[in-house]
């Protein structure tokens, strides 16, 4: 079992920065990959970016260049750097854990909303 806690969501203007955080706990040390997803209203939840166990990353293509996602594997925690934030970064997101045998664990997510 794998417990996600996300934090640092918030309401921010066009162009500003947010730091999303994700906490986890219990059996760390299955986690194959961990990252966020983000679900906007009357949207189906879409991959945002997730990083593996050894390091390698991936975004999605309209993040790339403004988000940066980094982990630290002594605290446990993922972090999801989103700068020249848009409106249509408007969400609810969530932290998602990956471990074996394809299970997967979600946070129960952070509200970030950029006016324009």
């Amino acid at each position: 079992q794998v417990q996600l806690v996300e934090s640092g969501g918030g309401l921010v203007q066009a162009g500003g920065s947010l730091r999303l955080s994700c906490a986890a706990s219990g059996s760390t040390s299955s986690i194959l990959v961990i990252g966020w997803y983000r679900q906007a209203p009357g949207n189906a939840r879409e991959f945002v970016a997730t990083i593996t166990s050894g390091g390698s990353t991936n975004y999605k293509d309209s993040v790339k260049g403004r988000f940066t996602i980094s982990r630290d594997n002594a605290k446990n925690t993922v972090a999801l750097e989103m700068n020249s934030l848009r409106p249509e970064d408007t969400a609810v997101y969530y932290c998602n854990a990956i471990v074996q045998f394809a299970r997967s664990y979600w946070g129960q997510g952070t509200q970030v909303t950029v006016s324009s």
